[in-house]
């Protein structure tokens, strides 16, 4: 019988967005979709340790990595522009 996935809720972000917060949105956002570690990983394109280190913020993962997870999982990171 296949592992059920509990949904985790949307972390609340407050400030500047950080590696912790950001883990906290992939891994509710790949819980909500019910999608185990294993799967969401393969759907991503990245290996399931890299997905692991995102989700938990610790080691280093190429930047590339993370958009391509926030890009299939359907997170949208928006750069707002600054004051010069």
């Amino acid at each position: 019988m296949p592992k059920t996935i509990k949904p985790m809720p949307a972390p609340v972000q407050s400030g500047p967005l950080d590696a912790g917060t950001l883990g906290k949105f992939i891994r509710a956002r790949r819980t909500q979709s019910g999608l185990g570690m294993h799967e969401a990983a393969a759907f991503c394109g990245v290996a399931v340790d890299t997905l692991s280190k995102i989700e938990t913020a610790r080691g280093d993962v190429k930047l590339s990595s993370i958009l391509t997870v926030c890009r299939m999982l359907g997170i949208h990171l928006i750069v707002e522009p600054w004051e010069e």
